[in-house]
């Protein structure tokens, strides 16, 4: 009896919306140290970093020797494995020389999201009770260091690695990028100097470490209530990284650019990590995500795959001189986040020559990407799904019992496998809410699997919108609306209402030149989607809140609407 293709080892299992991705490949069992020195002794003389702003260019070999220089410094400053150091700048070379200088350590990096301010950093900080900080001096509108002196003013009266300050009990080293120097703060240069003065046995410290130890902590930016510190290992992120990689079918020779935040999965192991995993390129093309700079840096470095969110890519399709670039070099990528247009797909396939883009799914609790599609997907699928299951990954969508739904019924999406974070760090309560005795991960997703395996994401379990007893999808409100001739961007959520419990509203980003009318699309909506799904509200704006990495914050424009409704 001949093998089961992978199409057929990919569907549902006995016409349940439950799907196993395919075991055949072995899980890789090695901590991120050992998958940088295979890599090196594999590719050590390919290019392997390339950052734009800084002109910096390191080969494999060169970039582990940096890598090695900044452990033994770290070491040398008495950090030791388990300890936690923070990371607070945006896309640096700095960034990418800690996350794997640190795990060559077994330190568990905590990634601060560059647009924090003082309150959050004091609560990532002393959340995960971080030893060490690697800080920029500033960002766009923040001043990383007058933050830090506010909260611990105790560093202009201290030597660096000796900080005790009150309200960051933890803390007592804080290492500053930058040539300027501030008191009680080591400089990155100086740190990497000692390290070329004291080379630790790196040797000694790897055989220490083990694939399942914690690595890394994420601060999920939940709606409501405190960040918590998704924990993740190093086999969760490297055997993640891998298979993204082999969706996107990446190779030694491939070229990543990658403008989206390395305080986030999608940059630091979609994009570093699965360049390490292969020997690819990585290639940076501004500190935070500028179109022009990124098509600039594609077009000269000649990449041949690129990420991003859909409003990213749209935003580089718009750039003033688009057509002045040559992105012939252009194969593959990631568009994740949020949905994708189709009209925008199809934008990116033609304009970009990004025919084999592909888009992920998953969330930073399962490191992060559970279902992907693949270059040879069709692009219906690609826009309509976020593709099929991850290899030694399990998913179910199950209803509010917990019953395991047939094919095509939305539910609750729970994932299952390697991929599972270890834990919210210190904290057992939400750990347990998120993670059931089975080991299932409810994501809080509201999705539906297809006889095929593909899966769709109709939106969060908290996003529906119950009108009358009728329930609504905002997602497909909003697919529906981008048909829509003068819709460039949509985003629809529910308002309280006295009659009918909850109504829908709808906030609308027009194409630039374009009008409409809240009665024209409401008009549009008539006879082509069920009355109840009709936007009550209908308001044009120029921009939507979003998170750094492109995720719609319906929780604001749910409150601004609501305000708004009050005041009349």
């Amino acid at each position: 009896m001949s093998e089961p293709s992978r199409a057929e080892q990919l569907r549902p299992i006995n016409g349940l919306s439950h799907v196993r991705g395919p075991t055949a490949n072995p899980l890789i069992e090695v901590t991120i140290g050992q998958l940088l020195a295979d890599t090196v002794a594999l590719h050590g003389e390919r290019e392997a970093l390339i950052d734009t702003p800084s002109g910096t260019r390191l080969s494999w070999s060169g970039f582990m020797a940096e890598v090695d220089t900044l452990a033994s410094a770290l070491a040398a400053m008495g950090l030791r494995k388990g300890e936690r150091i923070g990371i607070w700048s945006p896309n640096r070379v700095e960034w990418v020389l800690t996350q794997f200088a640190t795990a060559r350590l077994g330190l568990i990096l905590v990634n601060i999201n560059p647009a924090y301010r003082l309150s959050e950093l004091e609560y990532a900080l002393n959340k995960v009770g971080c030893t060490a900080l690697i800080t920029a001096a500033a960002f766009k509108s923040s001043d990383y260091l007058g933050m830090l002196r506010e909260l611990a003013p105790e560093l202009d009266h201290c030597e660096p690695n000796a900080l005790q300050a009150a309200r960051l009990p933890s803390l007592r080293l804080v290492v500053r990028m930058g040539e300027e120097r501030s008191p009680g703060m080591m400089n990155f240069d100086e740190l990497m100097a000692l390290g070329r003065q004291r080379p630790a046995d790196l040797a000694a410290i790897g055989a220490s470490l083990d694939a399942n130890d914690a690595i890394n902590i994420q601060f999920t930016s939940g709606t409501t209530g405190s960040p918590k510190g998704a924990t993740l290992t190093h086999r969760n992120i490297v055997n993640n990284a891998d298979n993204v990689a082999a969706c996107i079918r990446l190779t030694a020779q491939d070229r990543l650019c990658i403008p989206v935040p390395l305080y986030h999965c999608f940059g630091m192991v979609m994009g570093t990590l699965a360049c390490a995993t292969r020997g690819a390129a990585m290639v940076f093309p501004s500190e935070g995500f500028e179109p022009l700079a990124t098509l600039q840096t594609v077009s000269a470095e000649r990449c041949t795959a690129l990420y991003g969110v859909p409003t990213m890519f749209v935003a580089m399709l718009d750039a003033p001189g688009f057509e002045s670039f040559d992105l012939s070099s252009l194969r593959t990528g990631i568009m994740a986040g949020a949905p994708c247009p189709i009209e925008v797909m199809k934008r990116v396939n033609d304009q970009m020559h990004m025919n084999e883009v592909t888009i992920a799914y998953g969330m930073t609790e399962t490191s992060p990407v559970s279902f992907q599609s693949h270059t040879d997907d069709p692009t219906e699928k690609r826009v309509a799904t976020v593709g099929r299951i991850h290899p030694h990954v399990e998913v179910k969508v199950v209803d509010e019992h917990g019953h395991t739904l047939p094919v095509n019924q939305p539910g609750e999406l729970l994932t299952r496998g390697y991929s599972v974070m270890l834990k919210y760090w210190d904290d057992e309560a939400r750990t347990a809410e998120s993670i059931d005795a089975d080991g299932w991960m409810h994501t809080g997703d509201q999705a539906t699997i297809d006889e095929d395996g593909y899966c769709a994401i109709v939106g969060r379990i908290k996003d529906m919108v119950i009108r009358g007893g009728e329930n609504i999808y905002p997602r497909e409100v909003e697919e529906f609306l981008y048909r829509h001739p003068a819709v460039q961007a949509v985003q629809c959520f529910g308002v309280p209402d006295p009659k009918y419990g909850e109504e829908l509203a709808a906030w609308i980003i027009l194409k630039p030149g374009a009008s409409a009318t809240e009665d024209e699309i409401r008009q549009f909506c008539r006879g082509q989607i069920a009355h109840y799904k009709i936007p009550r509200y209908v308001r044009f704006k120029n921009e939507l809140p979003m998170t750094v990495t492109g995720k719609p914050q319906k929780f604001l424009m749910r409150d601004a609407m609501v305000e708004e409704l009050k005041a009349g």
